[in-house]
C-alpha cells in the first residue's frame, strides 16, 4: 500500500503531468490562453462570469455596512491609475497594504511569499502586464488537494468611493497584489470567505509543502532552533499575537498590534 501511495504522489509531479507546476489544471475549466488570445482578437475586456463583480463575489464581509456595500463599485486598474504596471521593479513585501477585508494572514503570507522566490515565480507568472496583449484577463497558480490549479480572473477590483475596497497598491500604480488577492478570494469562494484565516492555510496553497505550527502559549525550548533552520532552507515563516489582555500587553511591551498576523522576515540572536 505505501509504494502505491508514493507512486501516486510521484506521478502527481511528474514533470508536463497533470496538476504539476509546469501543467496546472484550470480552474473551473477556465483557460488562460485561449481566453486571452480570443478576447484580445475581438477587442475586448474580460468580465469573469463565474466570478462576476457583484455583491455576492464580495461575500458576508462583516465590518463593512450594508449601505457602503451598496457604494461599491469594480473598477480596473486603469480607471484608478492611467499608469497601472502590474509589476514595477520587482514583488516585495512593501508593494501593498491591507484594507477593510480582515485578511492580515494572507497578506502576511504574500509577504513571506517574496522572500522565496522559487515558490514566488510558481504563484505570480510575471510575463502579465498591462500593455502588450492586454484583454483585462490575468492568471495566478496555487497548490489545492494535491495538484496545482491555474485560477483566472479579470481585473475589475471593488472600490469605494473609487478607493481599494480590500488590499492596495502603496505606490498607487502596481497590482500584482490587489490581482493575486482576487485569485485568491475566487479560490475560496468569496473576499468573506477569506476573513480570519491562518498562515499556514496560504503557505501550503502557496507550495504544496508541510506546515508546522507552534502555539506559543506553550513553552516551545526548541523553537528558535527551528526557526532558524527554516530560514536558512528558504522556508517561509509567520507568526500570529494573542487577541484579548494578552494581546495589548504585547502591544505596550513590542508594539505588535494584538490579534494580527505577521511574516517573519528573518531570525537572528
Amino acid at each position: 500500500m505505501a509504494s502505491i501511495c508514493v507512486k501516486m504522489i510521484h506521478s502527481t509531479y511528474e514533470s508536463g503531468g497533470k496538476g504539476s507546476p509546469s501543467n496546472p489544471l484550470k480552474f473551473k475549466n477556465q483557460d488562460y490562453k485561449k481566453l486571452k488570445n480570443a478576447l484580445f482578437s475581438q477587442g475586448q475586456l474580460f468580465q469573469d462570469e463565474e466570478f462576476p463583480a457583484n455583491l455576492g463575489s464580495l461575500g458576508n464581509l462583516e465590518k463593512i455596512k450594508a449601505e457602503e456595500l451598496k457604494e461599491v463599485q469594480w473598477l480596473r486598474p486603469r480607471d484608478l491609475n492611467p499608469a497601472a504596471a502590474f509589476i514595477v521593479e520587482g514583488l516585495s513585501r512593501f508593494d501593498f497594504k491591507q484594507g477593510r477585508v480582515g485578511n492580515c494572514w494572507f497578506l502576511s503570507s504574500i509577504g513571506s511569499l517574496t522572500l522565496c522566490n522559487s515558490l514566488l515565480v510558481e504563484v505570480v507568472p510575471q510575463d502579465q502586464n498591462f500593455n502588450d496583449g492586454y484583454a483585462g484577463i490575468f492568471h495566478f497558480r496555487f497548490w489545492r488537494f494535491g495538484k496545482w490549479v491555474d485560477v483566472v480572473v479579470d481585473d475589475l477590483l471593488p472600490t469605494l468611493y473609487k478607493m481599494p475596497l480590500s488590499v492596495s497598491s502603496r505606490s498607487g500604480d502596481e497590482f500584482w497584489a490587489p490581482l493575486l488577492e482576487k485569485a485568491y478570494a475566487k479560490l475560496c469562494g468569496s473576499y468573506g470567505d477569506m476573513i480570519a484565516g491562518n498562515n499556514p492555510e496560504a503557505f501550503k496553497d502557496f507550495s504544496g509543502g508541510v506546515n508546522m505550527n507552534y502555539k506559543l502559549s506553550k513553552n516551545q525550548p526548541d523553537l528558535f532552533d527551528v526557526m532558524k533552520r527554516a530560514f536558512q532552507c528558504n522556508a517561509m515563516l509567520g507568526c500570529g499575537t494573542f487577541c484579548g489582555e494578552k494581546g495589548e500587553k504585547f502591544f505596550e511591551e513590542f508594539g505588535l498590534v494584538g490579534g494580527h498576523a505577521f511574516a517573519v522576515t528573518g531570525v537572528r540572536q
